[in-house]
Order: structure tokens, then sequence, then C-alpha cells
């Protein structure tokens, strides 16, 4: 078990400071905005090969952090989540101002551009949103809220807290990929089903407060509201382009979301005990990765089964399982996003793993025809 330094205060600093290499891609981004060109390829190549490079260079780290560690000593590792809304806004929006300012990229290049600060709000954005919303303070919540409006996915704050960590691995969660699943029909199933099954979660706890889904208090009205203020800012600035900008920046965002969502959970299910329930949670219902370059990326996301068995716990102190508790990918979450983009290489890898993990975990099930999750995965 590892301990987080207690004194001094630059220790503390010293063991945080890889989770802060993502603050690193905003110069890139900038760089790439003046550059062009070949130069907007260094965003999508950092954190996708880059990271995967890493990784290997790195190892693995299967330590985990001492539970009983206060918060005031995780206050460098959040303080890096605090930091990155404001950053990543300035860095959108900064650079929206300054392309549609200037004519030295062609349309394509600017589009390619906003791609790739898409992939900069996926990867770290929507991530660091996913952290702060699972916190108790207010400040905190109010950030994911912003990043997420960013990005024009607010539900998915709802989505997750209210359906995925309720019914993973059950036909009930519309993120838990299906066994045999490619990515891009996950896709757009995902899209479509998230929305709706988050807004009958809320329309549902309303319900139960005896309130119409009209009602203030129902998230849905400040979603609209944040992602309203976002297009309209985007369109102050740069007028229909600038909309469309900010839309292709906001669509890459949430495909990085949904390749991550695919690959946590593929082909695992949780055992059915009859009359509609299903087996506790556990850490063997999520895939999991130790590499440690892509986890210092991905603030410990890799490490997915302790999430969802203490799902307020901050990302320093998340545990890791050795095999025997919970099934590992055989790479950090980017190479097997790129990996999942290509399904025959997908199924080749994964599928096999998905069949062992059955046979591991579950080898009194003989017939896993009705845990096909397929059909009517939204909440009733």
């Amino acid at each position: 078990m590892t301990t987080i330094p207690a004194t001094p205060k630059i220790a503390q600093l010293t063991t945080a400071l890889p989770f802060w290499l993502s603050l690193a891609l905003v110069p890139l981004a900038i760089f790439a905005a003046v550059q062009g060109g070949w130069a907007i390829a260094l965003l999508p190549l950092s954190t996708w090969y880059l990271f995967t490079g890493l990784d290997y260079v790195v190892g693995k780290n299967t330590e985990n952090p001492d539970l009983d560690t206060p918060e005031e000593k995780l206050q460098w590792y959040r303080l890096n989540t605090l930091l990155w809304t404001p950053v990543q806004l300035i860095t959108i929006f900064g650079i929206m101002v300054y392309v549609v300012r200037t004519d030295h990229l062609h349309w394509f290049e600017e589009w390619a551009l906003f791609a790739a600060l898409g992939v900069l709000s996926g990867t770290v954005g929507i991530v660091y949103a996913h952290e702060l919303m699972h916190q108790k303070p207010k400040s905190e919540r109010w950030m994911a809220d912003i990043l997420l409006a960013s990005v024009l996915y607010s539900h998915f704050r709802s989505e997750h807290l209210l359906v995925h960590h309720r019914y993973i691995g059950t036909p009930r969660d519309p993120v838990t990929a299906r066994y045999g699943e490619s990515f891009y029909r996950f896709f757009p199933r995902v899209l479509y089903q998230s929305l709706v099954s988050s807004f009958k979660a809320e329309k549902g706890m309303l319900a139960r407060k005896k309130l119409p889904w009209m009602h203030l208090s129902n998230p849905f009205w400040l979603y609209l509201g944040l992602q309203a203020g976002f297009v309209l800012l985007a369109w102050l600035i740069g007028g229909g382009w600038g909309v469309f900008l900010f839309t292709v920046q906001a669509f890459w965002a949430v495909f990085q979301l949904e390749l991550v969502d695919y690959v946590e959970h593929y082909g695992l299910t949780r055992k059915h005990l009859g009359d509609g329930k299903y087996e506790h949670v556990l850490p063997r219902h999520s895939w999991n990765a130790t590499q440690q370059a892509s986890n210092w990326l991905l603030i410990n996301l890799q490490r997915h089964s302790d999430h969802h068995y203490k799902p307020n716990r901050r990302f320093p102190l998340l545990q890791t399982y050795d095999e025997d508790e919970a099934p590992q990918l055989p790479y950090g979450y980017p190479l097997m996003t790129m990996t999942a983009l290509v399904p025959t290489a997908w199924r080749k890898m994964m599928n096999p793993r998905v069949k062992d993990w059955r046979a591991r975990y579950y080898p009194e099930i003989e017939d896993w025809e009705p845990y096909k999750t397929a059909s009517n995965p939204m909440p009733r």
C-alpha cells in the first residue's frame, strides 16, 4: 500500500504532478491553431499514441493508496480538476476568436482543429466532469455541469448517476456494451437511449415527489440553459461558422466519451436472480487497466471497478484489483479505444476474454442467450 506524503506540501505536489500532464495539451492546442497543417494532428497523437507509448515505457502500477488519507492531503489532486474548467473554456473559445479573425487556415483545417479540440475536451474535460459530478461540494458539481454543457452532453450527469451506476451490467443500462456489439452499432444506440433513459429517470424522481416533469427543479432546464448559452457565445464570436466549429468540437468529445464507455463494460453482465432482480455490482463487472501513464492522463479512470464500488471516492484514492477479483484489459484505454474502432480486431482481442470471464466467475451459467441485453435497455 502506498501513502500520499503528509509533509512537506511540496512532497504532496510532487506526487500529484503526473496527473497534471493534461495541462501540457493546452499549449499544444495553441500551437496547432497558430501553425495549422500537420500540427493539428499533434493533439490526437499526443493523447492516443503518446500515452500508449508512455504506458509501454513506464509500465503498470498495481499499488493501492492509503484509504485513510485525509481530504486536506488531496488538495493538489483536487486543484487539478478545479482548474480544468476555466482552462478548457478559455482554450476552446480563445482559439475560436483567433481562428475566425484570421485567415491563415483553410476551412478544412479549422474543422480538423476543432475536431482535435474535441479529443481534448472529451479525453480530459468529460473525464474531469465525471470526477467532479460525484463529489459533495456544489461548486464541483457546478463545474461538472459547465464542462458537460460545453460539449452539449449535459444529460450525461443524470444518465451516469441515476441510470448507469444503478443498472450497470443489466438490460436497463444503455451504456453497457453488449457482447458482440460493434462500437458503430453501440454509438448511435447509446446517443438516443441515454438521452431517453436519463430524462425518464429525472421524470420518475419528480413523480415520486408528486411534481410534473416540467417543474423547474428538473435539471434538464439547467442543461438546456447552459448549452444554449454556449451556443450563443459561439454565435457571437463567429456567427453560424462559430456554432458549426463549436458543434464539431462537441461531437468529437462525445465520440471520445462513448468510446471509453464502450470499453469499460463490454460484454460484462450481472447475474439475474429472478423477478427482475440482479446481483449487487461487484468489481468483476468493469474492465480495469493498471497502465500508469494512461491513468495519469485519465485521473485513474481505468481503476473502474473501485469507482463503481465507491462512486464518491476521489480519484487519487481509487484502488486496483487482482485478476481473481476483476477482469483486466491487456492495454490501457488509449490503445483499447483505438482497437474498438476496428470491430474485427476488437472481437478477436476481447471476445475470448469475455468467454474466459464467464467461465471464471459464472461457471454455473451454461446458456448465456437470456443475458443478451440488446432489447429494451431503458428503465421502465
